[in-house]
C-alpha cells in the first residue's frame, strides 16, 4: 500500500521520479526519497548495498520477477542526503521504457510519483537548504547563459542568504540597544547614546540599500538585455543581426521594408544575457503591413535597455537618430554598417561625413562586432558593479519587495527616532517589521505560500 501523501506543506511518504529529462539518452536516473526508500529499493535492487554512498552493480526486478535492467544503485541514509531523508539514486540505461519501468516497479512496492519539486521541497522542509538556495537550484536549472550560472551558483552557496541573514542581524542589534532603554534605564552605563542608534540606524539603511540596488543587475541576468536594432529601411539591420547571431536569422534584401516583424535571438555574452531584436525599419509608410511593422518597432523601442541606431552613411545615421527620438529613453548607440565598402578611411557613399561618434562595424568581414558588443554591455550595466564583483543579487521580485519592505521600515524608524517623538517601544515595532521581512525573504517564517508557488514551476524529479 502507498504510504499517505501528507499535506501540502509537510508531504510525506516515499516518493520516487526519473530525475533526467525523458527520451532517448545513454543513461538515466531515477530518484527514490522517504522513509521506506531503502526498504522499497532493496526488494527491487540485488544485491542493495551494504552501505551508504556506495555505487553497487544491481540487478533491477519488477514485482513479478521479471529483469528490468542491470543499474547502478546508491544509497543515501538520513540525514547525510540532499533531501535529508533515507534515499537512493538508481542510474539505469536510458531510453523511454527502462526507467518507465524502474519506476513502476518502485512504486507498486509503495513509493508513489514525487510532485514537481517535492524533493528540493523536503530539503528545504528538513533544513537542508532555505528557500533562497531552493530558488536557485530552479534559477540553475533555468540558467540560459554563463551570467545567470554563475549567480545561481553563488546563490545556491549561500551568500545571499549570508547576507540577508548578516542584515537581519543586524537589524536584531539595532532593535537590542532600543530594548536596553526600555528595560534598564537606570543601569550604570546610562542611556544608550542616541548617536550611537542614528549611527546604527543609518549604517543598516545603506547597506537594505546597496542590496537592493542588485536588483537591476539580478533582472538583466535572468532576462537579459533587451537590445533593439533600429534605423531607416535598408541600412544593414538585419545583416547586422545575423552577424551578431552567428546564423541566418533575419531576411536580407535589397528591398525596404522586407522586415515586417521584430525576431529576436539571445547572444551569451560573459558578463550578461542580450536579448538582440531586429525591428522593422522606422519610416513613414502607406502600406498596413509594414504600418503594424513600425508599430511593433516601436514597442520594442519603449522597453529596450539599449538601441542601436544603425545607417550606412551620415544621412541615414541621422534619420535613425531622429525617428528614435521620444520612443525610447534607453541609451542609443550610433551603428555606421556597411564599414567595408569605404575606401581609404571614408565611405564609397559621399554622404557619410566620417561621424566619429558612431561604431564602424561590417557584417560582411566582422570588423567592429566585438567593439559593439563590449558598447551594448557596457550601455545595459551602466553603473552596475555587481558585474564585476562576486556581491549576490536579487533575482526575483519577491526578493526585491522583501528588502523594499525593510528599507522602508528602517527608514520610518530613523525618521521618528531622529525627530524624538516615537516611544521606544513604539519605535521598535518598526524594527520588528524589518526583521520579519527578512526572514520571510530566507524562509523563516511562513513559508507556506512562498514553497507553493516556487514548487509549483519546478520539474518533476529534482
Amino acid at each position: 500500500m502507498n504510504d499517505a501523501a501528507g499535506s501540502p506543506l509537510h508531504p510525506t511518504g516515499t516518493i520516487v521520479a526519473q530525475a533526467t529529462a525523458a527520451g532517448r539518452g545513454a543513461l538515466a536516473i531515477v530518484r527514490l526519497s522517504g522513509p521506506d526508500a531503502h526498504r522499497i529499493a532493496r526488494a527491487a535492487a540485488e544485491p542493495f548495498p551494504a552501505a551508504p554512498r556506495t555505487a553497487v552493480v544491481c540487478r533491477i526486478r519488477d514485482a513479478s520477477g521479471a529483469a528490468l535492467d542491470e543499474a547502478v544503485v546508491v544509497r543515501y541514509d538520513a540525514p547525510a542526503s540532499f533531501t535529508g531523508e533515507d534515499a537512493v539514486e538508481i542510474t539505469t540505461h536510458g531510453g523511454l521504457v527502462v526507467p518507465t519501468t524502474v519506476v513502476a516497479a518502485l512504486i507498486a512496492r509503495g513509493a508513489r510519483l514525487a510532485e514537481p519539486g517535492e524533493f528540493t521541497r523536503r530539503a528545504v522542509l528538513n533544513g537542508k537548504l532555505d528557500i533562497l538556495q531552493a530558488e536557485a537550484t530552479g534559477d540553475l536549472i533555468e540558467s540560459s547563459s554563463r551570467a545567470a550560472q554563475r549567480t545561481a551558483l553563488r546563490q545556491l552557496d549561500g551568500g545571499l542568504s549570508r547576507r540577508v541573514l548578516a542584515l537581519r542581524d543586524a537589524a536584531i542589534r539595532l532593535e537590542a540597544l532600543i530594548a536596553y532603554d526600555i528595560d534598564f534605564p537606570e543601569e550604570d552605563d546610562g542611556p544608550v547614546p542616541a548617536a550611537r542608534i542614528l549611527g546604527a540606524a543609518d549604517e543598516l539603511i545603506r547597506d537594505l540599500e546597496m542590496l537592493e540596488g542588485t536588483a537591476r543587475a539580478g533582472e538583466l541576468v535572468r532576462d537579459g538585455a533587451l537590445v533593439v536594432l533600429a534605423g531607416a529601411p535598408n541600412v544593414g539591420k538585419s545583416s547586422l543581426f545575423n552577424a551578431l547571431v552567428g546564423q541566418n536569422r533575419a531576411i536580407v534584401t535589397d528591398i525596404p521594408g522586407t522586415t515586417r516583424d521584430a525576431i529576436e535571438a539571445v547572444i551569451d555574452t560573459p558578463t550578461l544575457p542580450i536579448r538582440l531584436v531586429d525591428t522593422a525599419g522606422l519610416r513613414e509608410t502607406q502600406d498596413p503591413v509594414e504600418r503594424l511593422g513600425v508599430e511593433v518597432s516601436t514597442s520594442y523601442l519603449n522597453r529596450a535597455s539599449v538601441v542601436l541606431v544603425c545607417g550606412d552613411d551620415a544621412a541615414s545615421l541621422g534619420q535613425g537618430m531622429v525617428a528614435t527620438e521620444g520612443r525610447t529613453m534607453a541609451p542609443r548607440i550610433e551603428v555606421r554598417t556597411k564599414a567595408d565598402l569605404a575606401v581609404g578611411g571614408q565611405a564609397k557613399n559621399s554622404a557619410w561625413g566620417g561621424d566619429h561618434a558612431a561604431i564602424r562595424v561590417s557584417a560582411e568581414t566582422g570588423e567592429g562586432l566585438d567593439e559593439l558588443v563590449s558598447a551594448i554591455v557596457s550601455a545595459a550595466s551602466g553603473g552596475l558593479n555587481a558585474f564585476e564583483a562576486d556581491a549576490p543579487l536579487l533575482t526575483r521580485e519577491r526578493h526585491r519587495y522583501a528588502v523594499g519592505r525593510a528599507l522602508a521600515e528602517v527608514r520610518a524608524f530613523r525618521e521618528r527616532w531622529g525627530a524624538g517623538d516615537l516611544p521606544a517601544p513604539v519605535a521598535g515595532v518598526h524594527l520588528r517589521e524589518a526583521t520579519a521581512a527578512l526572514e520571510d525573504l530566507i524562509g523563516a517564517i511562513d513559508v507556506e505560500d512562498v514553497l507553493d508557488e516556487l514548487f509549483r514551476r519546478f520539474c518533476v524529479g529534482k
